[in-house]
């Protein structure tokens, strides 16, 4: 029996789980995140949780510092080694035009400036065969500019080297050893996919933050060592995965969607459960908002992720959890620009100075200030008064930044208000209808997960606006994604391109190449995690002759060709409504995963024994509700006081520890079976 424990860094707070499998017992803890030491932060909610360091066996992290470095472009000082005549491979990428109407889009420029990218001779055709010999003095004539350059890190990639990466993989050994100070990636090592451009992106993207993330999950790692910690530090992998220390160093870009994993891994655990086939899952942290959907117990997963958006920004080739995020959470700064337009985000008031309410400096209104002065939250009930919210500081900012701006007067002040939340739900609501009406889903059929510090305050009116029925809130939603990195399995995925007709495959051939991948798989697991047990799932990508998109289709050893070819159908017809069992059909490659399964918290009892008696609320309060068209007299409930089959009718607050739950006048709640709170909305 161990004690595990799951921490999530955010923009804004640092949440902390923690898990005595000798006792059954969790323990929680949250804090303002502590830029630019981060450990520091850890270090307090391990205190606050009264979970000592040096007990700990498993410690799981899930960190934004990759898709941070990404965006902000603060990564290293990086070239990329191509094949010659390939140099401008990463700006002539797609010929799509994402942005049709705009006579001046530009995408962002490559990370590598064109002076740092390189050409060497060399040259593997598409069959796989070397066609000329990779030329060592050229490699050596750049190794000695990378070093006159400063260059920091070096991407290599071939053309064709997914069909035989013998150049590839010389190519980094010669500089690793020229250049032990480099920081070295090469394409085929991060993706065996045949989209050059893709697999170019990401290795110059691996490289790029190479450096920043080492760093850092090197340090995170001494820090806590030096602490006492003698357990094993696990990174949280974008596939829902965790990964070893050592892994994570060496391809630090699967941890690029890092932190929004833990939740989804969690709120799956509770489908499960539950019995809950079709599930939103949503997470309001304080800075963004995250959606992704899951279907029949699973969270899709996509290969490829455009880092800064598909528009303007640029693909990469690893696996991460389909996920659509906004700039909208609990800090989110509200203004109002010289033509009186009112934003929300994404700017974030961040940890420091935080909103207005929290007394560190803040002069500009957030969500958190606006949900303040219209008492859907208490000033002094949010970490149970570790952190006083100061309602006044509130009032100042929003009249000042918001409601002389537009011309409302103070006994206005509910109104505006209301007006900013309506603008923040809105912005929500898109991200939900992109994972759901867009790809011709209905919101009816889903009920809506709820999590993060802000996703209880605002999911009952997010509901109603898109006809969902039923909201789920877990116990300590504002700690929800570190609880969910606790239920996450080691997991690797690898693929490798098979491009060809499916009616010409041969269904031996395909099992050949899946047995090759799931033995590399079982191997590299094996040696980060010893000898544990390890499940392999196995999928084909496919598409109808002569489309661009494929589809993942499941295929289990044995499986003839005719199997396939109805699963394709059936995932085809799922996805986009209709098929055709005439058109040919083709074989793009095969992917397979890989879980090494651990030890885990088992969700029934997690929570505590089950309360008896009848609670009784601890306070009123005139809270301002949009479909009561002004306050309305609310009793607040401790959520710990509420008792398994408890029953209420709104209105309602509820508040625990990290959050607080909104139940509007028309809803009612009831306290299921693992603690979470389940509303029917009116």
């Amino acid at each position: 029996m161990k004690v595990f424990v799951g921490v999530d860094i955010g923009g804004t707070f640092t949440d902390l789980v923690g898990y005595d499998a000798r006792r059954n017992k969790l323990s929680f803890s949250k804090t303002l995140t502590t830029y630019p030491n981060l450990v520091s932060g850890v270090s307090t909610c391990l205190q606050a949780a009264g979970v000592d360091i040096d007990s700990i066996d498993i410690f799981k992290h899930g960190t934004t510092v990759v898709i941070n470095t990404l965006l902000e472009r603060r990564g290293a000082r990086t070239a990329l080694v191509t094949t010659s005549g390939f140099r401008d491979i990463l700006e002539i990428g797609r010929a799509g035009r994402p942005v049709v109407f705009d006579l001046e889009y530009q995408r962002k420029p490559p990370l590598v400036p064109r002076h740092l990218r390189w050409e060497v001779g060399e040259r593997v055709n598409a069959s796989g065969e070397i066609v000329r010999s990779l030329d060592l003095e050229e490699l050596e004539i750049l190794a000695k500019n990378a070093e006159a350059r400063g260059v920091e890190a070096i991407a290599v990639s071939f053309i064709n080297a997914y069909k035989n990466p013998e150049h590839e993989r010389a190519a980094a050994e010669f500089l690793r050893r020229r250049l032990p100070n480099v920081y070295v990636s090469a394409a085929t090592e991060l993706s065996r996919d045949w989209f050059e451009y893709e697999r170019t992106a990401t290795a110059v993207a691996n490289s790029y933050v190479g450096p920043q993330a080492a760093t850092y999950v090197g340090n995170f790692d001494s820090r806590l060592k030096a602490d006492g910690f003698r357990g094993t530090l696990l990174m949280m992998s974008s596939n829902g995965g965790v990964m070893s220390v050592g892994r994570a160093m060496e391809q630090p870009l699967a941890l690029v969607e890092s932190g929004p994993v833990g939740g989804c891994i969690g709120a799956t655990a509770y489908a499960k459960a539950l019995g809950i086939e079709h599930v939103i899952a949503f997470d309001m942290g304080g800075t963004t908002t995250k959606c992704a959907l899951i279907q029949n117990f699973e969270y899709e997963i996509e290969n490829t992720y455009h880092v800064g958006g598909y528009a303007y920004g640029f693909p990469v080739r690893t696996p991460v959890l389909d996920i659509v995020e906004v700039g909208t959470g609990g800090g989110s700064i509200v203004s109002v620009d010289g033509n009186s337009r009112l934003t929300v985000g994404p700017r974030s008031a961040g940890s420091d100075p935080g909103p207005a309410c929290f007394g560190r400096g803040g002069l500009e209104p957030t969500i958190t200030d606006i949900n303040l002065v219209l008492d859907r939250i208490g000033g002094n009930a949010f970490l149970r008064g570790a952190l006083p919210l100061n309602r006044e500081a509130a009032i100042r900012a929003i009249e000042e930044k918001v409601c002389t701006p537009l011309g409302f007067a103070r006994d206005r002040l509910d109104s505006a208000a209301m007006g900013v939340l309506s603008l923040a739900t809105a912005q929500m609501m898109s991200a939900i209808k992109e994972i759901t009406v867009e790809r011709g889903k209905d919101t009816r059929d889903f009920q809506f997960f709820v999590f993060g510090g802000g996703g209880s305050l605002h999911a009952a009116g997010i509901a109603r606006e898109l006809h969902i029925s039923r909201v789920i809130v877990p116990p300590e939603p504002g700690n929800f994604s570190a609880l969910g990195m606790l239920l996450a399995d080691a997991r690797m995925d690898q693929s490798q391109s098979m491009l060809t007709n499916l009616e010409e495959a041969s269904s031996s051939l395909i099992q050949e190449s899946a047995t090759e991948l799931g033995q590399s798989i079982s191997a590299a697991l094996r040696r980060d995690f010893g000898n544990v047990s390890i499940i392999l799932d196995q999928q084909l990508d496919m598409r109808y002759k002569g489309q661009r998109h494929s589809v993942l289709v499941p295929v289990h050893p044995g499986d003839g060709l005719d199997v396939i070819h109805g699963n394709f159908l059936k995932t085809y017809l799922n996805r986009y409504g209709l098929d055709d069992p005439v058109c040919p059909v083709e074989l793009i490659g095969i992917r397979v995963t890989g879980y090494a399964t651990g030890e885990r918290p088992d969700l029934a009892g997690l929570h505590g024994a089950p309360r008896a008696g009848n609670p009784v609320p601890v306070a009123h309060r005139d809270v301002y509700f949009e479909e009561a068209s002004g306050r309305a007299r609310t009793p607040v409930y401790l959520r710990g006081d509420l008792p398994i089959g408890f029953r209420c009718a709104g209105p309602a607050v509820i508040e625990e520890f990290s959050a607080t739950t909104l139940v509007g006048p028309r809803d009612e709640f009831e306290v299921g079976e693992l603690g979470e709170l389940r509303l029917s909305i009116g």
